[in-house]
């Protein structure tokens, strides 16, 4: 199936990958362009925007490349005008934009806890906010937030910011899909699992097996029910069909992505 978002205006919030490859950002601006969708993406690092540009440029498409900060909502209005002033209107909002800090209730500091809201809650907030009212008027919108199942289980790390505040995202998404429901937006989250994308190599492997990513990404495997984790283009797909025509009756909804771990995990 080709073109389920043709002509749909897309601004993906998070569009590079930590490192080297494809991570779930970059997976999500990719499979929109390919879907026919006009896309602009953001991410705090331009580089990284303009390597998933390169990719798409390599497959014959094009997007829109910008840089933004989205813990200020200064930098959210303004790829938000600029989304508009290129599109004419906003049909799809992904906010892909998160991290983790490890600590729990006693070793996690005032300042990282904050921080761990900020950056995976708040500018989620302040996006819908800022978005959300144009696709009001449009009467038309949907609005995807990517979680992780830390907000669902408990996996064996002290992640209580992360875990607290990626829980708090699903809820907030689920408010939201109620509040604006009636206006034919629909408010979504995909949640993955334990994904073999970058971060693991770039950021996980240094402070969970000393740098080895080998040895972590073995570990990561063995957990997972399938016997392997997924990709970023696994989360992509669950994002394309939340995006598309075909889940106009899903809002509220949150799809997990993860290769059955959670079933697994009490």
């Amino acid at each position: 199936m080709a073109d389920r978002l043709r002509d749909k205006a897309a601004l993906v919030l998070g569009t590079g990958s930590v490192g080297e490859g494809v991570g779930n950002g970059r997976a999500i601006t990719a499979l929109f362009v390919r879907e026919g969708a006009r896309v602009a993406g953001a991410d705090i690092r331009l580089a990284a925007a303009e390597e998933t540009a390169r990719l798409i440029a390599g497959e014959g498409g094009t997007m829109l490349t910008l840089e933004a900060d989205v813990t200020q909502e200064a930098d959210l209005r303004r790829v938000v005008d600029a989304t508009i002033k290129q599109f004419d209107r906003i049909d799809i909002l992904v906010n892909n934009v998160g991290g983790s800090v490890p600590g729990d209730a006693e070793t996690i500091s005032p300042e990282a806890w904050r921080e761990q809201f900020e950056f995976n809650l708040h500018y989620v907030y302040a996006a819908t906010r800022i978005v959300a009212p144009h696709m009001v008027k449009q009467r038309s919108g949907a609005i995807i937030n990517i979680s992780s199942i830390a907000g669902l289980r408990h996996l064996g790390n002290e992640l209580a910011a992360y875990a607290a505040s990626k829980a708090a995202l699903q809820q907030f998404s689920r408010v939201c899909a109620v509040r604006y429901a009636p206006h034919g937006v629909r408010v979504n989250t995909v949640i993955p699992g334990l994904m073999n994308t970058p971060l693991v190599s770039e950021r996980l492997a240094k402070s969970q097996s000393g740098g080895d990513a080998a040895a972590l990404i073995a570990k990561r495997d063995a957990r997972t029910p399938t016997g392997k984790m997924g990709d970023a283009w696994d989360v992509a797909w669950a994002v394309v069909y939340l995006a598309s025509d075909e889940a106009k009756f899903v809002t509220g909804a949150e799809i997990v992505v993860d290769g059955g771990l959670t079933a697994t995990v009490r």
